[in-house]
């Protein structure tokens, strides 16, 4: 399943390849979000979100809450 999603890369990306800082997400089927690394491409592991983890997530950068691990 992984290489039939629509994977999607932050324009803040920096490169391909070994060294670049990227993550991929995809929507899946059933209303998820799947992640990746895609540096990795196909090879990397997939981690799968539901709306309301992404959700609360997203809120949470958004407010700052995790500014500190950059």
């Amino acid at each position: 399943m992984k290489s039939t999603l629509n994977w999607r890369k932050s324009s803040f990306s920096t490169g391909e390849g070994s060294g670049g800082s990227c993550v991929e997400v995809a929507p899946l089927p059933d209303g998820g979000v799947a992640m990746r690394n895609s540096t990795l491409g196909d090879a990397s592991p997939v981690v799968h979100y539901t709306q309301a983890e992404l959700k609360a997530f997203i809120l949470g950068v958004k407010a700052g809450e995790f500014d500190d691990l950059v």
